[in-house]
């Protein structure tokens, strides 16, 4: 449809910019609020978040938030984009990478094997991996794989400590207990995690196949405030290995949905859950302070803050998270941002920011 001569002359460039801006605002702070956010509540950190995440320094925030108390959403926000390049606005059901956070998933998958007596959480790894040539593996244990006090930095080097005296993040310790899962259930891990995220319901979530038509939002690189579209680099085996350690996509609302039902007794015996979050070796970790808190079987423990919470973390891709529990107040907090700053120091600001402003609300008081 052409413009006539007359509508040109009747839109004024002020106008025009108005327009633009006001169209370009609500596209990007495409921020629905669900649940009660009212002053008598939550409005200290409502207020708080919604003004936090409209900052564009250092870096920009490119996510989703949902907070529950109780079951039941008191806050969340969509803002930003999901395709930059097309100008998809971000909604609350977008699926992104959770990286790390996949760790969780793969230590209640092996959990459920220790409830079923198919794995000692003591014994060693060469008990399930036989084939392993490092010696080793007669004395790792599943425990030590899991609250990463094993030592192992790749499979084919020597232990950087002795296994239990120390912590050393990554990704080899996860891919072996992918492998010893298979081995004990005689399932395939992608087929198992796949099997549980509909068992419980989770229907958004699943682990993310190449060569597939994976439902994920695009991931990107911040620099500056500029998004870079991050490509998934084909891997071949080396992703399938990966994918215990850190290759699950989810939404805000199923991880939401996990840990209500994680921390409720919903996934694992009470005894078991214990052993998930009880720990004898502690880190620090960016996103969640400056001191040491607890590890577990992937979660962090902290319970030194005046109030306990359980969570976790994750990055990479062009995506970073954080979800996080307050059993005492029945608070449950997830942020993903499907953007990944270039600058490393800022790869969790929002995230941090957003922990903050919840343990200091009226909402943990």
């Amino acid at each position: 449809m052409k413009t006539s001569d007359a509508d040109k002359k009747a839109t004024s460039p002020l106008k025009i910019l108005a327009i633009s801006f006001l169209l370009t605002n609500a596209v990007f702070a495409n921020a629905h609020a669900e649940g009660n956010s009212s002053a008598d509540k939550s409005g200290d950190y409502a207020v708080e978040i919604d003004s936090l995440i409209k900052e564009t320094s250092p870096r920009s925030f490119n996510g989703v938030i949902l907070i529950t108390q109780h079951g039941k959403t008191i806050y969340s926000k969509a803002y930003g984009y999901a395709d930059f390049e097309n100008k998809v606005p971000l909604k609350l059901d977008d699926n992104f990478r959770i990286m790390s956070n996949s760790k969780q998933i793969t230590a209640a998958l092996i959990l459920r094997e220790v409830e079923k007596g198919r794995i000692d959480l003591h014994s060693p790894v060469r008990k399930y991996l036989p084939d392993l040539p490092q010696a080793w593996a007669d004395k790792v244990t599943v425990h030590q794989l899991l609250n990463f006090s094993a030592g192992i930095t790749e499979i084919d080097q020597p232990l950087s400590f002795q296994p239990g005296t120390d912590f050393l993040y990554g990704v080899t310790t996860y891919a072996m207990l992918g492998h010893i899962f298979e081995k004990t259930s005689g399932k395939k891990y992608i087929e198992a995690a796949n099997d549980l995220f509909k068992e419980l319901a989770m229907d958004n979530s699943f682990c993310y196949e190449e060569g597939k038509n994976n439902n994920v939002i695009n991931g990107y690189v911040n620099s500056k405030n500029v998004f870079e579209l991050k490509v998934h680099p084909v891997q071949g085996q080396g992703w399938v290995d990966f994918i215990p350690a850190g290759g699950i996509v989810s939404n805000a609302r199923d991880l939401n949905a996990w840990d209500e039902k994680l921390h409720k007794g919903k996934i694992l015996k009470p005894e078991t859950y214990k052993l998930m979050t009880n720990y004898d070796i502690s880190s620090q970790h960016v996103a969640f302070g400056a001191e040491k808190n607890g590890y577990g079987y992937g979660v962090y423990v902290s319970d030194k803050t005046p109030i306990k919470y359980i969570g976790h973390s994750g990055k990479g891709l062009g995506f970073a998270s954080i979800k996080m529990y307050f059993p005492e107040k029945d608070v449950d907090v997830v942020v993903l941002e499907n953007q990944f700053s270039e600058d490393s120091a800022l790869h969790y600001y929002f995230e941090i920011k957003i922990r903050e402003i919840v343990m200091n609300s009226n909402l943990l008081r």
